[in-house]
This record gives C-alpha cells, sequence and structure tokens, in this order.
C-alpha cells in the first residue's frame, strides 16, 4: 500500500467532535486510506453501494439509528453519496451520539458537497483526496527509483492502481476510464447526451497547455456554448480536469479572461487520445510535461494547505509564461521544458512589471518544485 499524505492529518481529526469526511474521483485510494486507519480498530462499516444500507440509512429516526449503530463508538460509511438524504442522516449521528466519530468517503465531490454541506456545517472535516502525488510515491518507492519512473508517471499517470502493477497499465486506465470517469457525472449530472461528454473530454485532452475557447469548442462539437460551460464545470467537479485562469494585474495588454484546462491524472488523458507512445517520441511531450508538473503543484498546494493562487500569464503580444502563483503579494514565475539544455525565454516585461523572477523546471531539477 502506498502510503498517503492524508492519513497523519486524518488521525489528527479523529475524537475531535467532528464527522471526517474524505472525497475525491473513485479510484483514488479513499476505502483503503480509511480502512487502513481502522485496520486495528473495531468499527461498523456500512457500504452505500449495497441497497439494504441505502435503505437503513435513508432518513432513519433517532431510535432506528441507535439500533443500526449498536455500541460501535467508529463507524465508516463508504459510497455516502448514493444514500439518499445522506447529510441529514450524519447530522443526526454527529449532533445524536456524541461517543461516536463517524468517518465518510464519496467520490463524487459534487454530489456529495449537495447533499452534506449544508447540515454537516461546523460538524466536519473535510478532505480532499487525488490519484497519488510525488511526494508520496518517492517515500513509497525511495529516491531513486522514482526518478527512474518520472517517463513512465507521464504515460500512465499517478493512480495507486496503476503504480502497483506494472505491465497492467494500459489495461487498468482503460477500466478506469470506461467504467468510472463518468460514472457519478451520468447518475448525479444530469447529463442526456453522454456522447457529447465524451467528445468533449478528447477535445481538451488534445489541447492540454492551450488555451481554451469555449466558442471554438463548440462549434467542434456541435453544442451550444452553455452546455459546453455546463460539461465543463461538472468535469471539474467530478475531479477529472481543473482550471488554471490568467493572471492580469497591473499590465493594460496583458490577457484577462482566458483559460487553461489541465487533467488530474496524465494516464486518463492519455488513455483518452489513445496514445502511449514513449516520451522522447511524442509531439505532445511539452504539454504532457507542462500538465503533469501543474496537477502535481495542484496536489502539494492540496495537502501542504498553501494559501498560493495559480495562473498562466501572456500577453497580447504572445509573451507568456506557463505557470504563475502570488501568495501575500509575491509573484513567483515558471516555465516547463522537458529538455534541461532547452532555451529558455524569459519574459523581460514580466520580471519589470512584477518584480518578480522565473525559474526554469525540467526534467533534471522537477523535483524542488514537486516537494516541500
Amino acid at each position: 500500500m502506498i502510503q498517503r499524505f492524508l492519513e497523519q492529518k486524518i488521525i489528527e481529526k479523529l475524537d475531535t467532535g467532528k464527522a471526517i469526511l474524505l472525497i475525491g474521483p473513485r479510484q483514488v485510494g479513499k476505502t483503503t486510506l480509511i480502512q487502513s486507519l481502522l485496520k486495528n480498530k473495531a468499527h461498523l462499516f456500512l457500504n452505500g453501494d449495497d441497497p439494504s444500507v441505502r435503505n437503513l440509512l435513508n432518513q432513519p429516526n433517532t431510535e432506528e439509528l441507535k439500533s443500526i449503530l449498536g455500541r460501535h463508538t467508529i463507524v465508516f460509511i463508504d459510497e455516502a453519496q448514493r444514500i439518499e438524504n445522506i447529510g441529514i442522516t450524519l447530522k443526526l449521528i454527529t449532533d445524536q451520539f456524541k461517543t461516536v466519530q463517524l468517518l465518510v468517503s464519496g467520490s463524487s465531490a459534487f454530489e456529495l458537497n449537495d447533499k452534506i454541506n449544508e447540515p454537516l456545517t461546523g460538524r466536519k472535516w473535510e478532505f480532499a483526496l487525488y490519484p497519488t502525488a510525488w511526494e508520496e510515491l518517492e517515500q513509497h518507492l525511495g529516491f531513486v527509483k522514482a526518478q527512474q519512473q518520472l517517463e513512465l508517471r507521464l504515460l500512465y499517470g499517478m493512480y495507486p492502481d496503476v503504480i502497483n502493477n506494472p505491465g497492467s497499465e494500459i489495461e487498468i486506465l482503460t477500466q478506469l476510464t470506461n467504467s468510472y470517469l463518468y460514472k457519478d457525472l451520468l447518475a448525479f449530472g444530469g447529463i442526456r447526451k453522454p456522447e457529447v461528454l465524451e467528445k468533449l473530454v478528447k477535445a481538451l485532452a488534445l489541447q492540454i497547455g492551450a488555451e481554451v475557447s469555449y466558442n471554438e469548442l463548440a462549434q467542434l462539437i456541435g453544442v451550444d456554448k452553455n452546455t459546453i460551460s455546463s460539461y465543463i464545470n461538472l468535469l471539474i467537479q467530478g475531479c477529472i480536469i481543473f482550471k488554471l485562469p490568467s493572471y492580469s494585474n497591473n499590465l493594460r495588454n496583458a490577457i484577462k479572461t482566458n483559460q487553461k484546462i489541465y487533467f488530474y491524472d496524465t494516464g486518463i488523458r492519455n488513455r483518452v487520445i489513445g496514445n502511449f507512445n514513449p516520451i522522447e517520441e511524442r509531439s505532445d511531450k511539452g504539454a504532457l510535461w507542462e500538465n503533469f508538473l501543474i496537477s502535481e503543484r495542484f496536489k502539494k498546494k492540496a495537502y501542504h494547505q498553501s494559501l498560493a493562487s495559480s495562473y498562466f500569464w501572456r500577453t497580447k503580444q504572445q509573451k507568456e509564461i506557463d505557470y504563475v502563483e502570488e501568495q501575500s503579494g509575491q509573484i513567483s514565475g515558471f516555465e516547463f521544458k522537458w529538455n534541461p539544455n532547452a532555451k529558455l525565454k524569459n519574459s523581460k516585461t514580466f520580471t519589470e512589471t512584477y518584480n518578480a523572477a522565473v525559474k526554469f523546471v525540467h526534467r533534471e531539477n522537477f523535483r524542488s518544485f514537486l516537494m516541500p
């Protein structure tokens, strides 16, 4: 088992009188993480995939809950998004059974948030789990082996099952993409045209690292702009993609409204476009490297509770910085190149306008960008 960074964070919140909520995309290891925490502890396990469990936890009263919970002081509810009215049930357990430590996991962030946020306001610690972070991989494999796997991780991504089953990566990613990628979106997102969703995901996968135009996507796929916007928001809530907005402070000719879209996992992205060619044979290796670094930086920020805001920067004159962070008024710029001998086109305009240095991140020095 790959030890997850959140494990210790969750342990610290046990027995503090609040429910612990773990959300994230399917197959990132949520159930495995909580079961590891509870390995030597007596607990009640309730699986939301089980119809009988769903019936039990759909609007039970206090006496019914007392019968369900029995004498258990630790209760783990998995796949909670499958249970109707789960937010009210969790609130009732938290308020009425003070000796019970409640742990809840769910695969659909948007569905869980809709059902749980309001009832559990002030009653929960919420954590988000993502595919394995580079810090976790290095801790699991050691520095040397992790470095040796860099190209494999760009190709096949960071899902735990993918890392733990070398030789079966494409098969696992195919199953992930076909069985899990859209499951929650189709079930809970009100999507009536799954074929449009699949076309959109492929179109986004083919233009990572480029600025995204909803109008162009709408014309390409043959739907209206509002549908594109709605589906992209669902893909974001489902933890498949995320946005990177443009940075525009203090410069009149900076692009202000554009955005880029990246995938949380490069393996999923490569499976969507059906391309697992070696890095050196790929025309998209620069964009793939950029996606990998930004998604891993995103995990680092999330797990270490960084307050830095993330952007890209480009002017109307096509001067560009791949990645920008702002924290407490301090601006940092980063340019990504797979080849350490590539020429860095540092932007004098960016440096002078924001009094910010631009760092060059390549395959031989990337570790400092991803490690705390």
